[in-house]
């Protein structure tokens, strides 16, 4: 409260709301009584309404500096022959009413159990967004809350919506029919939902939902890394030969952080190096061209029975043998060495 001075004797006030916050949706001015000479502040986004007794005298929304004398009282309802005295004030309460929309983040202090097929406790998610409230009704929140209370938060409006969030989630999601593994696509509907029948419970108390957003919806990691890996298998076309690679690819990567991925590594190692190996043999059988700088080691020639072929150096070639002695018989017909006939 200020003071703002002596008029005819007595301690006029100026009724304002001076610590405004725009976190709070409404602040309670209380005196003893109003003296002669007061004036009524109002500020951009305020209304101030005039009470006796919790009954509303009225309501007043220009903002701008006013004699309550000359400008106020006139308009009060009961009130409007008020005269003050020489030594009397008038007994009243003002109420301040925050007009400004308020947005408000909001989250699921636990993950909600979503029924799911196969899973009998059902899908843990977590969701994240905004809501926006404001005053719409100042007889029901004078009624409901303004009559007990001298001041209103955005935190309390906030501690309703939260605790009715979770059953509205699950109506929303499960209800409806949505599909829980999609919920992001369906971010909007769902949210357009939540705000209408969250509206329609803060209305109780006199004050609106004018929208409410999901911003996300998380899963567990375990759900996250598998739909992680249908996106990437879906956008290589379903070749599962090309996704193994990439799998092998992956675990190889991250093969020195830790045993298992190393040994995820050594496996898919082993993978490529059988690949690799199976397409040299296929194209061995085909005839394909040794690799550039492959060399065969030189063999030495080995006798062999007449006839036999013989690999010398990586020529192949047919060559006759003495099968006596082995000595190289020159197409003769006996052997120039022990003259066994060859012929």
């Amino acid at each position: 409260m200020s003071l703002g001075g002596f008029v005819g004797g007595q301690l006029a006030n100026v009724v304002e709301w001076e610590q405004y916050d725009e976190r709070q949706l409404f602040w309670k001015w209380k005196n003893e009584e109003i003296k002669k000479g007061s004036r009524l502040i109002i500020r951009p986004g305020q209304d101030a309404i005039f009470m006796q007794n919790g009954a509303v005298e009225g309501v007043f929304g220009d903002e701008g500096s006013f004699d309550i004398e000359s400008q106020i009282i006139p308009f009060l309802s009961t009130l409007k022959g008020f005269k003050f005295g020489f030594n009397s004030g008038m007994r009243a309460e003002v109420l301040f009413i925050n007009t400004k929309e308020i947005t408000e983040k909001w989250g699921t202090r636990n993950a909600i159990m979503i029924p799911a097929q196969g899973l009998p406790g059902g899908m843990p998610i977590r969701a994240f967004g905004t809501f926006n409230c404001k005053i719409t009704d100042y007889t029901v929140l004078i009624e409901k809350v303004a009559g007990i209370r001298d001041s209103f938060t955005v935190d309390d409006v906030k501690e309703r919506v939260i605790s009715k969030l979770d059953q509205l989630l699950m109506k929303w999601i499960v209800t409806e029919g949505k599909d829980m593994f999609n919920l992001q696509a369906y971010a909007g509907d769902i949210g357009a939902g939540i705000a209408a029948d969250l509206n329609t419970e803060m209305n109780k108390i006199g004050i609106g939902i004018t929208d409410f957003s999901i911003a996300s919806v998380s899963y567990p990691e375990e759900v996250q890394k598998m739909a992680e890996k249908v996106a990437a298998q879906s956008m290589i076309g379903g070749n599962i030969n090309m996704y193994q690679q990439v799998a092998m690819a992956d675990a190889l990567s991250q093969g020195g952080n830790n045993a298992a991925g190393s040994a995820a590594a050594s496996m898919a190692g082993l993978g490529v190096g059988m690949q690799m190996g199976q397409q040299m043999m296929n194209q061995m059988s085909m005839g394909a061209p040794a690799q550039q700088g492959y060399q065969q080691a030189p063999q030495q020639a080995q006798p062999s029975p007449e006839g036999q072929t013989e690999s010398t150096g990586g020529f192949t070639g047919t060559m006759n043998f003495c099968p006596n002695c082995g000595t190289k018989t020159e197409g003769a017909k006996f052997c120039p060495n022990c003259g066994t006939k060859l012929g």
